[in-house]
């Protein structure tokens, strides 16, 4: 089943990338690092503002991670800060999706190639998305889908890593299985040996059997998604005190699995939503705000500083229709 969910996802998402499913999207990531040769001292560019399990694996590895601040309307990785960023010891650059509305991939990858640096996609949000008519997931060096619960296909947890380089596929399926080749195993001839350093990030068959049944209804999902999303960007578009981030882009297709707001006072804001039954919250936080990554970087991030106490979510999901959407709204409207 895990081999069927792999060739069915590569089909429709890979453009020509070997696929490796894994037990979470964070699994994904950490061994896109270790294919990647990110060793211990290496510099590597990271959002600021993501998910933790973005950056943890670093840690994992001794690698130094130089944060990148967001940009202002979308809340992505802000590529004018990466380029001051970049070192002779710059290994890759990280980039996530976030809310599913694809980075500045061209800009990204200009840069990539002027420095000789891997692109490594955390497309946790972004299934379906597109760029400038090319699929997120067939574009860069190595691109991480997650399928955790409330993604926009779920195997419970569990993840995907997208490959370019098809010749990393037998050693990335080595890492997953505790360094061994199990192809071989399974078939008698292994020589009893271990080599590399592995671990346990496989996905195991009744995951996969999820993950199938959620690609085969994939497009209603997304579809359903999208058209929330718009009537979120229509009904908003006129309030005074809020702006919908990663709204009024042509050049790439959102995946809409977060819809996400600029706010004046937000808690005053959150605190209406909820009095009205409406629940809303940050979901991710500025990394450097946590212990394990040295603590808050004073000055070094200035428009997440302006952003960090205003951006908030807001309903989004397939138990959702246009009239639960029209609802928020309309409370919203009547001002907080």
């Amino acid at each position: 089943m895990v081999e069927r969910f792999e060739k069915e996802f590569e089909e429709r998402f890979g453009g020509g990338c070997a696929p490796l499913a894994v037990g979470s999207g964070t699994d994904a990531l950490h061994l896109a690092y270790l294919l990647a040769g990110i060793q211990a001292g290496d510099e590597v560019i990271a959002p600021v503002f993501t998910c933790t399990a973005t950056n943890i694996p670093f840690l994992y590895m001794g690698a130094t991670i130089r944060f990148a601040d967001v940009e202002k309307g979308t809340l992505n990785i802000d590529v004018d800060h990466v380029k001051r960023l970049i070192t002779p010891r710059t290994k890759a650059i990280v980039c996530v999706h976030y809310g599913g509305l694809p980075c500045n991939m061209d800009e990204l990858h200009a840069l990539a190639h002027e420095h000789g640096l891997i692109i490594i996609e955390d497309a946790a949000h972004a299934l379906g998305a597109t760029y400038k008519g090319k699929k997120i997931g067939e574009i860069s060096h190595f691109t991480m889908y997650s399928f955790q619960a409330i993604k926009h296909v779920t195997t419970a947890d569990g993840g995907m890593l997208l490959i370019k380089d098809r010749d990393l596929l037998e050693k990335a399926k080595r890492l997953r299985w505790f360094g061994i080749d199990r192809s071989a195993k399974q078939k008698g001839i292994w020589e009893n040996d271990i080599t590399e350093i592995g671990y346990k990030y496989q996905m195991n068959d009744m995951a996969a059997a999820m993950g199938i049944a959620g690609l085969e209804e994939f497009n209603d999902t997304l579809a359903l998604r999208r058209r929330l999303l718009a009537r979120y960007f229509d009904n908003l578009k006129d309030l005074d005190g809020v702006k919908c981030v990663g709204e009024g882009y042509t050049d790439r297709e959102h995946a809409a699995w977060m819809m996400t707001i600029i706010a004046e006072r937000r808690i005053e804001l959150q605190a209406h939503l909820r009095a009205n039954g409406i629940e809303s919250g940050q979901v991710h936080y500025r990394n450097d705000r946590y212990s394990i990554f040295g603590g808050r970087q004073q000055g070094a991030f200035p428009n997440m500083d302006k952003l960090e106490d205003s951006y908030l979510v807001l309903p989004l999901h397939t138990k959702m229709n246009e009239t639960h959407v029209d609802r928020i709204c309309d409370v919203m409207k009547k001002g907080w």
